[in-house]
């Protein structure tokens, strides 16, 4: 995960390869609202999300923010 903070602009990128968790750090039954709920959080504070898969496998979430 990088987060990265510039004058107008507060910035998050997270990314996996695509190999998985392993078995016993796996969460059954999850409670969240999941992209969906990350997009309208985003949406709340006037960010632009960004989310899909790497070149290479894997998959990313890029978070901005504007900063006043």
């Amino acid at each position: 995960m990088t987060v990265r903070h510039e004058p107008n602009e507060l910035s998050i990128h997270v990314e996996d390869d695509g190999r998985g968790a392993a078995e016993e750090s796996v969460r059954i039954g999850g409670k969240g609202h999941g992209l969906v709920g990350i997009r309208e959080r985003v949406a709340l504070y006037g960010g632009v999300l960004r989310i899909g898969p790497r070149a290479g496998g894997g998959f990313e979430v890029r978070a901005r923010f504007p900063l006043k």
